[in-house]
């Protein structure tokens, strides 16, 4: 199958779109998190502890969801995913403690784990090399888009609605994005052929032939440190500057807009200037990596600079910059998957470094709650998170060398 531009572009829209609906899906604890604390007698801790079930359960999803991807491909897994995930949204509508809160976050953070993966299968299959970073950008983009875009709208139906409405539409939402695209996307990606699903049966038949390689390991290990910082940020921002700053539920949903709409900023960035240095002759590996250890690098020194700042807005903005630099690396990372692994593996090994990096990552919320409540501050936390994120640097740049090479029997 060639691939078409007006199909693929129509694809990366509906990827878009997507992206922003999973990530409403996924930001709108954080924003209604002062009123569910109060109307449900929540602790931070157990609003930490919900934050880091979502992503437990994201983790853990995600070999299956790789495998999956690889063995039945993007069409049936996502639209079926995104169904799963928007039916956990519209659940959490209806509850009325701590257990079913925690049931629901569950099963939406098992059906948003195949989203990512399948969208670097999606542009490792219809985009050659040279043409990845921008659609990569733009689908990584999406995410953050949907983290800007969730806390002014979403405060302005949990204001007018109440949460449990807001809860309700997001997820209905999600329903008609996953309608539409089992019809849009093709039985058969431009990759598939005859002899696709015995390759993959010969070449990798068992994760553990991917995990004595050490690149895996440097990108599972240095993409911990990412979403640690990414997963901080997404689920405390608002009730950071409601609590450091005295903000009002209803500006803080305005404010931290910035932060995010700053974060999609650095994954377009990145996209355009990975495939600027690919024009240019650069390895792609090598260039993607020194991208993600720049952005890592800044990111962790931003992070150090939060507490210092003397306002509300101030604040919004030193975070945006430390999540302008984490997005920026983010994005070379999942670029560094396309580039690095066989096109038969990418969703295998796309979900394996989720699923290592969750697991590390979901300590983030809850850690971040459990310290709000010790020391009534966020300082100590801020300073675990740039440390992470220089750790996840290193690994990067010790163990990350070669390309991943397929299982030969």
């Amino acid at each position: 199958m060639q691939r078409s531009h007006p199909l693929r572009a129509a694809i990366l829209a509906l990827l878009v779109l997507g992206g922003i609906v999973n990530f409403l899906d996924r930001s709108a604890l954080s924003v209604a998190n002062t009123t569910l604390r109060g109307e449900l007698h929540l602790s931070a801790t157990q609003i930490g502890a919900l934050f880091s079930a979502f992503s437990i359960a994201y983790g853990l999803a995600q070999l299956p969801a790789g495998w999956l991807l690889d063995r039945s491909g993007p069409r049936p897994v996502l639209g079926l995913s995104m169904l799963l995930w928007s039916a956990a949204q519209m659940a959490t509508g209806t509850v009325s403690g701590f257990a079913t809160l925690a049931g629901t976050r569950i099963g939406l953070g098992a059906g948003e784990a195949p989203f990512l993966p399948g969208g670097v299968k999606v542009i490792r299959d219809w985009y050659a090399e040279p043409e990845r970073g921008l659609p990569m950008g733009v689908l990584n983009a999406s995410t953050t888009l949907g983290q800007a875009v969730a806390p002014p709208v979403l405060t302005l139906l949990l204001l007018t609605s109440g949460w449990r409405s807001m809860f309700l539409g997001i997820g209905a939402l999600g329903v008609v994005v996953a309608l539409v695209w089992w019809p849009v996307y093709p039985a058969k990606s431009p990759q598939d052929d005859g002899t696709r699903f015995q390759e993959r049966a010969s070449l990798a038949r068992d994760v553990w032939g991917l995990l004595r390689q050490r690149t895996l390991w440097g990108m599972m290990l240095g993409f911990s440190g990412i979403n640690y910082t990414a997963w901080l940020y997404l689920t405390w921002v608002p009730g950071y500057l409601e609590a450091a700053h005295q903000v009002s539920l209803k500006a803080a949903g305005w404010l931290a807009a910035l932060p995010f709409l700053m974060g999609s900023a650095g994954m377009l960035v990145n996209g355009a200037v990975a495939d600027t240095l690919v024009g240019r002759g650069r390895d792609p590996l090598h260039s993607r990596k020194g991208l993600i250890v720049a952005g890592m690098l800044c990111s962790a020194t931003c992070t150090l600079l939060v507490p210092h700042a003397a306002t509300a807005w101030g604040a919004a903005a030193v975070i945006g910059m430390a999540l302008f630099f984490i997005h920026f690396a983010g994005t070379s990372a999942w670029g560094l998957v396309q580039t690095a692994t066989p096109a038969h593996l990418v969703a295998r090994v796309g979900a394996a470094q989720n699923f290592a990096s969750f697991l590390f990552a979901s300590a983030a919320p809850w850690l971040t709650g459990w310290l709000l409540d010790k020391t009534h501050s966020f300082h100590l936390a801020l300073k675990t998170c740039s440390g992470v994120t220089f750790l996840g640097a290193v690994a990067y740049l010790s163990l990350v060398r070669d390309r991943i090479q397929a299982r030969k029997d």
